[in-house]
C-alpha cells in the first residue's frame, strides 16, 4: 500500500502523469482470503483497498489490479475463479480502473482451447459492472490471443512469455511482433510485456531500441521500473513526448517491416497529418550504417527529417535517409512533406 502510494506520487512528481502514462497497476500478492460471504478482501499489505484507490485517483490517475481464473493466482494467492462476477463487483465498488488477468492455474483446471471462454466470463463480468475498466489478457500468448482477444472483452492481450531484464530476451520478443501488428486496433491492443528501462540489465543504446520498437508497434507502455528513483537518462527515455506520441497515434495504422538485412532491420509507421516514423534497427554487435528509400514507402521529393532521440531536425532530404547506427542502437526519426 505504501509503495503504491510513494509510486503515485512520484508519477506526478517525474512528469510521467503529464507525459500521459496513467495507470497505477498493483500485481500479485495483494489478495487476502474470502470474506463469509465470499468477498476477496487485501492482505494486510493491503488493509484498505477502497482508501489507497481514492488515493491514486486524487492524483488525476487510474488504479489497476491482478488475478486469474484459476483458484489461485501465479504467487499462489486467491485466484478468482468460481466467484468472477462477484471479484468485477468487488473491484468496480472499490473503483479499480484496470484488471490484468493471469492465466496461472488455471491451466490445472482448463485446457488452452477453453481459454477464451474463461477469459470472456470475466469480459462479460466487467462488463456488467457498468464501470469501465480495462482488460489486460495475460496468457503468453497462447492459443493465437490476437485473434479473439477483442471479441472477448479484452483491451489488450499478451502475445508472449514473459519479457526480461536482458537483450536478448526483449530483441527476441521485440522483433516477433512484425506479423501480428495489424491485429491492434483502437481500444484493443497487442502486448509483447512491460517495458525493462532503468532496471540496468541493458545499456541506454539497447532501451532506447526497447522505447522505439514498442512505439512503433503500439504496444501499451507499461514502465516495470521504480518510478521514486530514476536517473536523469532513464527519464530521458521514458518521457520522450515525441515517441510517446508514435505509440499513441489517433490513426493506429499497424507498422510494417521494409526491409530487414541480416540483423539490420528498417520498419516503419504511417502517423496522422500524413507524418511517417521510420525506425533503423541494427540488431548487431557491430555499429552500421543504414538507410531507407523514400520509394519503399510510397513516398517521394524532398521530406523534412527529425531526428526523435537526438530532438533535433535534420533537414530537407531528397531520395532517401542514412545514418550510423551503433550496435543494439536505433535511429527513430519522423518524416514530413
Amino acid at each position: 500500500d505504501i509503495s503504491v502510494r510513494g509510486m503515485a506520487d512520484a508519477m506526478v512528481s517525474s512528469g510521467m502523469r503529464d507525459a500521459g502514462y496513467t495507470y497505477i497497476n498493483i500485481d500479485d500478492t495483494w489478495e487476502g482470503p474470502r470474506d463469509a460471504q465470499g468477498n476477496i478482501t487485501g492482505n494486510l499489505k493491503f488493509p484498505n483497498m477502497k482508501g489507497l484507490v481514492d488515493y491514486v485517483h486524487s492524483k488525476g490517475l487510474k488504479i489497476g489490479i491482478y488475478s486469474g481464473p484459476g483458484p489461485t493466482t501465479c504467487g499462489g494467492y486467491t485466484g478468482s475463479y468460481g466467484h468472477e462476477e462477484q471479484d468485477a463487483k468487488t473491484y468496480a465498488a472499490w473503483g479499480i480502473d484496470y484488471l490484468k488477468y493471469d492465466w496461472c492455474s488455471a491451466s490445472r483446471i482448463y485446457k488452452d482451447s477453453e481459454m477464451r471462454a474463461v477469459y470472456q466470463k470475466m469480459g462479460d463480468a466487467l462488463q456488467a459492472t457498468g464501470r469501465p475498466i480495462v482488460f489486460s489478457l495475460c496468457q503468453y500468448g497462447n492459443d493465437d490471443s490476437w485473434k479473439w482477444g477483442a471479441k472477448v472483452g479484452g483491451n489488450l492481450w499478451r502475445t508472449t512469455g514473459d519479457i526480461s531484464d536482458h537483450w536478448k530476451r526483449m530483441d527476441k520478443i521485440g522483433f516477433k511482433q512484425f506479423e501480428i501488428a495489424s491485429y491492434g486496433q483502437i481500444g484493443h491492443w497487442n502486448d509483447p510485456d512491460m517495458l525493462e528501462i532503468g532496471n540496468g540489465g541493458m545499456s541506454a543504446d539497447e532501451y532506447r531500441t526497447h522505447m522505439s520498437l514498442w512505439s512503433l508497434l503500439a504496444a501499451p507502455l507499461l514502465a516495470g521500473n521504480d518510478l521514486r528513483t530514476m536517473s536523469d537518462e532513464t527519464k530521458s527515455i521514458l518521457l520522450n513526448n515525441e515517441v510517446i506520441a508514435i505509440d499513441q497515434d489517433p490513426l493506429a495504422k499497424p507498422v510494417k517491416k521494409i526491409s530487414e538485412q541480416g540483423s539490420l532491420v528498417v520498419a516503419a509507421r504511417p502517423l496522422k497529418d500524413k507524418t511517417w516514423a521510420v525506425g533503423l534497427f541494427n540488431r548487431g554487435d557491430a555499429s552500421a550504417k543504414m538507410s531507407v528509400k523514400w520509394s519503399d514507402l510510397g513516398l517521394h521529393g524532398k521530406l523534412q527529417v527529425r531526428g526523435l532521440w537526438a530532438h533535433k531536425d535534420l533537414g530537407k532530404v531528397a531520395d532517401q535517409f542514412s545514418a550510423d547506427v551503433p550496435s543494439h542502437g536505433v535511429i527513430l526519426i519522423l518524416l514530413k512533406h
